[in-house]
């Protein structure tokens, strides 16, 4: 007796080719038709054209000290001057570069992070699973900001380096557990089980057949993530850990409040990086609607009935 014919496992089960591309158009649906994403979209984009080209708006050296100090606002300098004869101007320009650096790479380096251990953990599952959601859990109940101070105390000289290491060792967690709980949502779909029917290897999958139904998610675990480092690092800088002498937003803060800039009559030495900070943050954070849109099935519903562009 012969044996049963194995049924062939079509090219592209589930429809999985028409369902990456309308997740990708989506995403660029949920951007233009939002006005909080454009808006957070058009800051960034300002801030990353003064990061690429800072010399071309604020043109000399950050850090020289060539005028008299303590001026007010004028022609000749915008933002006035600092207690050392610097310009605020400059500095404010200059400082994008560093902030925005930090955010970017210490957010792709914690969405990456919470991938590798958040989309292993919810697809291997049984003890690779228990480990891996074990070393979440203790990262999740860890003091964050206590834990960032007591390493960058200890690595003070690593500069922005060691800023963005501790950024990420702190700020993996609450996404690896959002993409776990995704994955345990996606582990049993057809065209996974067909995946797994024709022999494909687990990182294969993972990296063709899941991510790429994760997009949305991870995208808003990046902006989340960025947002963090932008709030976290300028705190640390503030208070006078990593490099003082470094051209950011932080460490423009730390020598304000060290020199009394309120009190000396120089509140645009305190408010200019402050105020990049908070908008630079902003951003990230009114992208992120547009991504939690497409992540979160009720607020695509609320969306639908409301028949508003905002979410």
């Amino acid at each position: 007796m012969s044996a049963a014919p194995v049924p062939e496992v079509p090219a592209d089960p589930a429809g999985l080719a028409r369902v990456r591309f309308p997740v990708l158009r989506s995403v660029g649906r949920a951007v233009l038709s939002s006005r909080k994403a454009m808006a957070g979209a058009s800051l960034l984009a300002v801030f990353v054209v003064m990061a690429i080209v800072p010399g071309l708006i604020a043109p000399g050296v950050p850090g020289t000290e060539l005028y008299r100090p303590g001026q007010g606002a004028s022609f000749a300098h915008l933002l006035g001057t600092t207690s050392y004869g610097q310009d605020i101007f400059t500095q404010f320009i200059w400082g994008a570069r560093a902030s925005l650096i930090i955010a970017v790479v210490a957010g792709l380096l914690s969405t990456a992070l919470s991938a590798l251990i958040g989309v292993s953990a919810g697809y291997l599952a049984g003890v690779a699973d228990g480990i891996l959601s074990l070393i979440t859990d203790v990262f999740l109940v860890i003091p964050a900001f206590p834990l960032v101070v007591v390493i960058a105390a200890y690595s003070k000289s690593g500069g922005n380096v060691t800023i963005i290491a501790v950024l990420v060792a702190t700020g993996w967690a609450y996404g690896a557990r959002q993409l776990r709980a995704q994955v345990l949502s996606l582990r049993n779909r057809d065209f996974l089980v067909a995946a797994r029917l024709r022999g494909e290897r687990v990182f294969r999958i993972i990296v063709s057949e899941i991510l790429p139904n994760m997009t949305s998610l991870l995208v808003a675990n990046f902006l989340g993530a960025s947002v963090y480092a932008i709030l976290t690092a300028a705190g640390l800088q503030f208070i006078g850990l990593g490099n003082v002498n470094t051209d950011s937003w932080g460490t423009m803060l730390y020598w304000a409040q060290n020199n009394e800039a309120l009190q000396a009559g120089l509140p645009l030495w305190a408010i200019a990086p402050g105020l990049g900070i908070a908008l630079l943050g902003g951003a990230f954070a009114l992208l992120n609607y547009a991504f939690d849109e497409i992540s979160n099935p009720a607020l695509r519903r609320a969306r639908g009935r409301d028949g508003r562009s905002d979410p």
